[in-house]
């Protein structure tokens, strides 16, 4: 009987418990890039790894409301829920939009080759 009692104790105890996962917290400048693991309680956002993870005094440029956030480069909400084992992810603003670059460099390509255009 005592050994049930503890049984239930104990069990009542684990489930008041949060159940802890494992994550990353992510971000890099041009210079430096960090990747600081966490462990938190399953139920924990975005925003709230990003507070915990002391990024945000490391670089306070990072701003939350400029700055887009994700978990494995797919863009998430502040307030999605993390699972075991998410990288948190903080993107910084693109100097340079990706495909006018691409345009440039073909266009580049185009007057190097022999007979690719008119100089």
């Amino acid at each position: 009987m005592v050994a049930e009692t503890m049984a239930a104790e104990s069990q009542a105890m684990e489930d008041s418990v949060p159940e802890q996962i494992h994550i990353e917290v992510a971000y890099a400048e041009p210079e430096t890039q960090v990747i600081i693991p966490l462990t938190v309680p399953q139920g924990t956002t975005i925003g709230q790894a990003i507070q915990q993870s002391g990024v945000l005094e490391m670089f306070p440029t990072i701003d939350l409301t400029v700055n887009k956030v994700g978990i494995f480069s797919k863009l998430s909400k502040l307030d999605t829920a993390l699972r075991e084992r998410d990288r948190v992810e903080i993107y910084r603003p693109l100097i340079a939009d990706p495909k006018e670059v691409r345009k440039q460099r073909a266009a580049q390509g185009k007057k190097m080759r022999k007979g690719g255009g008119k100089e």
